[in-house]
C-alpha cells in the first residue's frame, strides 16, 4: 500500500495579517479583527496581541484587559474572500484533491507528486509572491499529522513528519497538541496520568471509550499516528456549530448565557468563512450526569446575522427547564441550509 502525502496549509493570523499588510501603521502593533463593544468578540488576533494571551473567539472586554493597547479593526470579509480565492487557485496548480476547512486553511493530497515537501515550499513561496502574506505548512502521511505539523513552527513555518518518524513524533507529543483534544479533555487525561502520546498509547481502546465516549476510538488511532480520513474536495457542510465543556459544572444562567455568546461567535465565524447559510438553530446541553438534550428552532428564512443567531440560542436556553441541574457542556449549531435555486442550481447571496 502506497504512503499518502498530505499537506495542510494554514495562513498566519489571516485577517489580522491582511489588515497589517494594507495599513503600514498597524504593523508591529497588537490588533484584533472583530467588534470592541460589550458583546464583541475577537475573530483573529495578530501575533503581537497573542503574546498577551489574546486569541480568537475571546470576548472583547477580556481581550482589552489582557492587552490595554489592543487595536480593534472591523473585518472586511469581501477582501479576505478575494485573497482566499487567489490562494485556492495556487493549491489547484498542484492537485485537484483540495479540501478547504475554512477561508484560510486547507488539506491537499499530493500523493501523485514526487516530493510533498518541495510542493509545500513552492506553495508557500507563491502565496507570498501573490499576496504578500505568509502561510505555515505541515506535511505528513495523513490529515491529523499534517494539521499538527502546520502549527508546529508558526508563523511562516514548514514542518515535515516523515513516515519513519511518525511513531517517535507522536510518542513525545504533549496531549494538548493532539487534534480534537481541548483544555478540558486534556485536564481529564492528566488526571488519568496521560500527558503524552506515549502515555495515551498505553491505554486500550475500550478504556478510552469508557472515559471519553466514542471519540475515544479516534484517540486510540491518533496515539498510533493513524488517521484514514481521505481529503474530500467536495465535502458539503450540513451544519456548523461550536461547543465547550465547562471546567466546573454550573447552573448559573448568566454564566451559561455568557458562554453561549462565545459559542455563537465561534460558530458564526466558521459559517462566514465558508459562506454557510442556515435556517435552524440548535442548542445542546449536557448535564453533570452526562444526560444530553437538544432544543431547536427553525425559521422561514435564513438566519441573517450573528446577533439573530445568538438571540435564537438565548431564547432556547431561557425556555429550557434545567430542573436546577448543573450543566457540563453547552453548544450552539446552525443547520438546515437553503435548497439551491431550481432555475440555475445556485443559491444567490446578496452581501449588503
Amino acid at each position: 500500500m502506497s504512503v499518502r502525502k498530505i499537506i495542510h496549509i494554514d495562513m498566519d493570523a489571516f485577517f489580522a495579517s491582511v489588515e497589517q499588510r494594507d495599513n503600514p501603521a498597524l504593523r508591529g502593533k497588537p490588533i484584533a479583527v472583530g467588534h470592541a463593544g460589550p458583546r464583541g468578540v475577537v475573530a483573529t488576533a495578530s501575533y503581537e496581541a497573542r503574546r498577551f494571551g489574546v486569541h480568537s473567539a475571546m470576548a472583547a472586554e477580556r481581550a482589552k484587559k489582557l492587552c490595554p493597547d489592543l487595536i480593534f479593526i472591523p473585518g472586511r470579509m469581501r477582501v479576505y474572500k478575494h485573497i482566499s480565492r487567489t490562494i485556492r487557485s495556487i493549491f489547484h496548480q498542484y492537485t485537484d484533491l483540495v479540501e478547504p476547512l475554512s477561508i484560510d486553511e486547507a488539506f491537499l493530497d499530493v500523493s501523485h507528486l514526487p516530493c510533498a515537501t518541495d510542493a509545500a515550499k513552492e506553495i508557500k513561496e507563491l502565496i507570498w509572491q501573490r499576496t504578500c502574506l505568509t502561510a505555515s505548512a505541515g506535511v505528513s502521511v495523513n490529515k491529523m499529522l499534517a494539521k499538527i505539523a502546520s502549527d508546529y513552527q508558526k508563523p511562516n513555518g514548514l514542518f515535515v513528519i516523515t513516515p519513519k518518524n511518525v511513531e517517535r513524533f507522536v510518542a513525545q507529543l504533549p496531549i494538548e497538541k493532539f487534534f480534537g483534544i481541548g483544555k478540558v479533555t486534556a485536564e481529564k487525561m492528566h488526571r488519568l496520568g496521560i500527558y503524552t502520546g506515549a502515555d495515551l498509547r498505553q491505554r486500550t481502546e475500550e478504556e478510552l471509550v469508557r472515559h471519553f465516549g466514542k471519540v475515544g476510538r479516534a484517540y486510540f488511532g491518533y496515539a498510533r499516528g493513524i488517521d484514514d480520513r481521505p481529503v474530500e474536495p467536495n465535502r458539503k457542510h450540513v451544519s456548523i456549530g461550536a461547543e465547550t465543556t465547562f471546567a466546573e459544572d454550573t447552573a448559573d444562567l448568566n454564566t451559561l448565557r455568557a458562554e453561549l455568546a462565545q459559542m455563537a461567535a465561534k460558530a458564526w465565524q466558521r459559517a462566514e468563512k465558508i459562506n454557510f447559510l442556515g435556517k435552524t438553530v440548535t442548542l445542546k446541553l449536557k448535564f453533570a450526569d452526562f444526560k444530553q438534550i437538544t432544543r431547536s428552532q427553525t425559521f422561514a428564512e435564513i438566519i441573517p446575522s450573528q446577533q439573530a443567531f445568538l438571540a435564537a440560542g438565548e431564547n432556547l436556553l431561557v425556555h429550557t427547564d434545567l430542573h436546577r441541574q448543573k450543566v457540563r457542556l453547552i453548544g450552539l449549531t446552525l443547520s438546515n441550509p437553503p435548497e439551491p435555486s431550481a432555475a440555475d442550481g445556485r443559491q444567490l447571496w446578496f452581501d449588503f
